[in-house]
């Protein structure tokens, strides 16, 4: 018999190609089933899912629900406390301080102020169990009452009943105890389901499972604690930062039962606004899948893919979807998706990514061909709508603004909008630079995907429309200029955008440099100890501070920033990410708050005399002022260099 030499080398190649190699060719998986599997990882667990209350824990998929309430025993209109909101759109009685908030769930903190009473709530998760610990910081002489109410969210399947001093839930996959070592009381509220009562002249502990203390519950509460603590502490100078970020992000995120998917909206309350379960904004999205890439892969995935599906039914990703099948189908936003989709790859280097959504991003890109050119340029506009579908903001100057993303900036004051063309009358330096971005970024994508006409083309698009961004290049005041295409002129107002050519790396070195030099470092434009102003500080209406009429924003912060990267500009950039980092860490320690925007004059999330809606107190895309410092610092893959391997 012949003896083949090295026969267990021979073996083991063997070997590993049938385990790994051949299942990998028969059992591939497409872009759907990977996506398939990033929700089903991300919508499992105990966590904040219920968007319409931070007190409302819930367990997926199975949908059942444990819901801290408060009764006041006082005589008083506001008796019961049953929802709870950390930002507001109108006065609420309750007031909530985040704390932090582990993305999967496993460790929560709040503050919650009502009718007088301070109570501390953590909750902890250990295997499948969760457990809260309510501790009570300042309590009204008549002794409030805590009731935990359980419930069976979505019209899941599950039966629930009380046994004893136990809550007990039967659910499709497990049976659930639901107690706690306190003594409970006799209380009569209109619940639906099974509730404990405590009164809250002591901590109060809760446990699913087996049987816990309060020493044994706050030891898991303590152990979740120090494993948050010891993640924010990893970014040692920027942990603060860290965690003003990533906890904004985390509280926005909520499951939506309508589409069985985990998201990340800008804001509960704007979710309950809408009338649903969610509402998600175009480029704030994409946004939110940005900060969500720095240490969570499954919840940038999800952002990012999840807003990018609105394409297939608009043609381009709306303004907004929502909760009972709500849409913008006359205007889009920023076309940001192909940037950040870039930069989520950069980071995880998974294809299936690129591929899942290469082909709807292509379309967006052209819908802005066939939907926005006006004499030859860019504009932002608003499409004529039948009924039912023409809202207020369909075919007029409010729909432009919106589609703008900078929905009253003074850019666009007294500019007319043309109702046969569905645009504003002028051609936008902002639009035009984020168009030429994205053709790049997506040309990049295509390169990766070895999509080779297809990055040609993309990379042929952008040199069009650098020839006509070059024609709004202003050598009298060194900065690339807005031109009204009704009457041939520039104008002569600068926001943040105007700094949007550099995304792009058209511009020359001497341009870039003049750029910064005159404008940004100008202490009379942009410079100064609150940045970016959203409207130059010498025009009138910056003192306004009204909106987008000179509130600093984490997106143009942002974009402008990550055109910095593209030229030898490094004192330009540290300033901006220690200004970012300052601005956002200011209100964050006085109010543990991360806002949608910031007063330019005070450097405040909002004012004390400012109305509840200048600044939502806590909406995700105002941590991408700490995105900023965080990518400075390296935690971030370089943004400007290609994702093309050579």
């Amino acid at each position: 018999m012949k003896v083949i030499k090295n026969f267990p080398v021979l073996f083991s190649v063997y070997l590993y190609v049938i385990l790994t190699v051949v299942p990998g060719i028969l059992f591939s998986q497409t872009p759907q089933q990977w996506y398939e599997k990033v929700q089903q990882d991300l919508t499992v667990g105990w966590n904040t899912w219920n968007t319409q209350s931070v007190l409302s824990h819930v367990l997926l998929p199975e949908g059942f629900a444990l819901n801290v309430c408060m009764l006041d025993t006082r005589i008083t209109g506001e008796r019961y406390l049953k929802e709870a909101y950390i930002s507001q759109k109108s006065k609420r009685p309750e007031t909530i301080t985040p704390g932090p908030h582990a993305y999967d769930g496993s460790y929560t903190e709040l503050i919650l102020n009502w009718n007088g009473n301070t109570v501390k709530v953590q909750s902890a998760t250990e295997n499948y169990d969760l457990v809260l610990l309510i501790t009570p910081l300042t309590i009204t002489a008549r002794v409030p009452i805590i009731v935990l109410e359980s419930g069976m969210l979505w019209n899941r399947e599950g039966k629930i009943t009380k046994n004893g001093q136990k809550i007990v839930a039967d659910l499709a996959s497990r049976s659930i105890n639901v107690g706690s070592p306190n003594n409970q009381i006799p209380v009569s509220v209109p619940a639906s389901a099974p509730y404990l009562a405590f009164a809250l002249n002591e901590i109060i502990g809760i446990y699913t499972g087996k049987e816990r203390n309060i020493a044994g519950i706050t030891k898991i509460i303590e152990r979740q604690k120090h494993n948050i603590d010891a993640k924010a502490n990893a970014y040692k100078n920027l942990s603060d930062t860290y965690r003003a970020m990533q906890g904004v992000l985390a509280w926005n995120t909520i499951y939506d039962p309508s589409n069985n998917r985990v998201i990340s909206p800008v804001s509960r309350v704007w979710n309950t606004f809408f009338g649903g379960n969610f509402v998600l904004f175009c480029w704030d999205t994409y946004f939110a899948s940005y900060i969500a890439a720095l240490d969570n892969k499954n919840l940038a995935y999800a952002n990012a893919i999840e807003v990018t599906k609105g394409i297939k039914k608009y043609g381009m990703v709306p303004n907004y979807v929502s909760d009972g099948n709500l849409g913008s189908p006359d205007r889009s936003q920023p076309p940001v998706g192909s940037l950040i989709v870039r930069e989520i790859y950069r980071k995880y280097k998974e294809p299936w990514l690129l591929e899942y959504v290469f082909d709807d991003l292509l379309t967006w890109n052209k819908w802005w061909l066939t939907h926005r050119i006006n004499e030859g340029y860019l504009s932002w506009g608003s499409d004529s709508l039948p009924p039912p579908y023409n809202d207020d903001a369909s075919n007029n100057w409010q729909g432009a603004a919106y589609e703008s993303g900078l929905d009253n900036s003074p850019m666009f004051d007294k500019v007319p909008f043309n109702k046969s063309k569905h645009v504003m009358e002028l051609a936008d330096v902002g639009l035009l630079s984020l168009y030429i971005t994205d053709c790049k970024a997506l040309a990049e994508i295509a390169q990766v995907l070895g999509k080779k006409n297809e990055s040609k083309e993309l990379i042929q698009r952008a040199s069009i429309f650098e020839k006509k961004l070059q024609t709004l290049w202003s050598s009298e005041k060194d900065i690339y200029l807005n031109k009204r295409t009704d009457i041939n002129k520039s104008s002569f107002k600068l926001s943040p955008t105007n700094f949007y050519p550099l995304l792009t790396k058209f511009p020359n070195g001497s341009q870039a440099k003049k750029m910064i030099e005159k404008h940004l470092f100008n202490s009379e434009e942009f410079s100064g100890d609150f940045m970016l102003p959203s409207v130059s500080k010498n025009d009138s209406a910056f003192k306004e501070q009204n909106y987008w009429r000179g509130r600093i924003w984490g997106p143009l912060n942002m974009l402008v920033y990550l055109g910095l990267r593209n030229y030898n500009l490094p004192e330009a950039r540290k300033l901006l990410a220690q200004k970012s980092n300052s601005l956002l860490l200011k209100t964050f320690h006085e109010t543990g708050m991360v806002h949608e925007n910031y007063n330019g004059i005070t450097g405040k999330g909002r004012n004390a005399d400012e109305k509840l809606n200048t600044s939502d107190s806590f909406y995700h895309w105002g941590g991408l002022l700490g995105l900023i410092p965080l990518i400075e610092a390296g935690y971030l893959g370089k943004p400007e260099n290609s994702i093309v391997e050579k």
